[in-house]
Parts: structure tokens; sequence; C-alpha cells
């Protein structure tokens, strides 16, 4: 059963080739890294797709490349992954470049569309809190998303002043352990403020809440380096 989850960033900017030449993206790179290090080493990660998509899994079998992002990274998404790299989506392309950097053994990916409702997004997180690993191993959750795109470090004309005071609420939201706070998220304003995490917040939150334990929060990072939000937290069970 899993009892610990890290929130990282589903952030291109983690990846040193995609970003060569710039230390912008250090402090949330090793924020990143460290969190996901304090998992066990078998992954479920949960990550946003395409807005009307439907649910999806990406199983730890295959591997995927960072080539439509710049670089042509290739990131297997476990240890005896087969087959070439695909194009998958970015929120399962940073899962498994994080398991490389970890060194963690395997993640699987399970896709929510950006804009499920907050209800879909608790049945899932109901599910994987009813997972137990076959083998009987340790499993970690690890939630990939984005806060607002729309911080005042954007680019003019795209930021929106609502935008720091959302990212300040999902932060405290986090660092509490918090569910009821991130199932409160607005989708509405949520997609105003273009914020790509939403969905995976609230599978987070509809898991946490499914275990029905304390939860203990650890807020690592949160800043907005290039006009979005980006938060890493790791929660535990008490």
């Amino acid at each position: 059963m899993i009892s610990c989850a890290v929130v990282v960033p589903a952030a291109p900017l983690l990846v040193p080739e995609l970003v060569p030449g710039t230390r912008l993206a250090d402090a949330v790179r090793a924020a990143a890294v460290d969190a996901a290090s304090r998992l066990p080493s078998r992954w479920i990660a949960v990550g946003a797709a395409a807005a009307g998509s439907a649910p999806a899994t990406v199983e730890a079998d295959r591997a995927g490349t960072f080539r439509a992002f710049g670089a042509d990274v290739v990131v297997p998404l476990g240890e005896h992954a087969a087959g070439p790299p695909e194009d998958l989506p970015l929120s399962a392309l940073v899962a498994a470049w994080l398991r490389v950097r970890a060194g963690a053994h395997t993640v699987r990916a399970e896709l929510i569309a950006e804009d499920a409702s907050p209800s879909d997004c608790v049945t899932l997180g109901e599910k994987l809190a009813a997972t137990d690993d076959p083998a009987g191993d340790p499993v970690g959750l690890l939630v990939v998303g984005d806060g607002s795109a729309r911080r005042d470090t954007a680019p003019p004309g795209e930021e929106d002043e609502r935008a720091e005071g959302f990212d300040s609420a999902v932060a405290a939201a986090l660092a509490a352990a918090d569910p009821e706070a991130l199932l409160d998220i607005d989708p509405a304003l949520a997609d105003e403020l273009r914020v790509a995490g939403r969905a995976p917040w609230q599978v987070l939150a509809g898991f946490a809440r499914a275990r029905g334990v304390a939860w203990r929060g650890d807020l690592v990072y949160s800043d907005a380096p290039r006009g979005v939000g980006y938060h890493v937290a790791y929660w535990e069970a008490g």
C-alpha cells in the first residue's frame, strides 16, 4: 500500500539538456530529485494529459524521449524497458527522468485529462489508495503538475494578479498535507490561470482522503522562476 507521496512540477526546465547554459533551474531540479529520492524504488506517477482525453496508463516497460521539447533525451520508465523511445506526455517523461535520477526501479504513469472533474480525480485517487504491489514491495506516489503559468514573472501581458495568491494557497495546502484544501480548488479558476497541476493534485487529495489516515507534509520548494508556479512537496502517512 502506498504510504508516501511526492509532488513535483511537470517542467522541461528540470532537464539540463533542455535549458543549457542556465542556472535558473538548479534549485527546483535539486529539490525535485531530492524529494523523489525519498520514495521507495517502485513508483506510480499521476500526471495530466490533454483536455478531453480518456484516462490512460503508461506501463514501466516503455521508454520516452524529450525530442519534442528540444533534445533527444531518452528516459525509460523501468530498468528493463524495451522498444523504441516514444513521444509520451510531458508528465510521464518527467516521471521517467526523475526515476533515472533518483535511482528507482520502475514508474508506471497514470494519466488523467487536465480538465477532468474533481469527482473523476477523486475516483482515480481512491483506486490508487487500494493499490497493492503484487510482489509486496512498497510503492511511492509521484504527482506531477505545475501551478499557474501567469505569475508576475511571466511574459508581459500573460501575468494575472490572482496567480500568486492561488499558488500561495496551493503551497500552504501541500505544506499542511491538507487534501480538503486541494479538493476546494476551483477548476474554472485553475483553467483561467493556466494551472496544469489541478487534476493531479486532486487525485492526490482523493487518494489521501481514501487512506483515512493523518498525513505529514513537507513543502520543499515553491517559486516561479519562469512565470510558472513550481511546487515540490513530500507527504507521509502518520
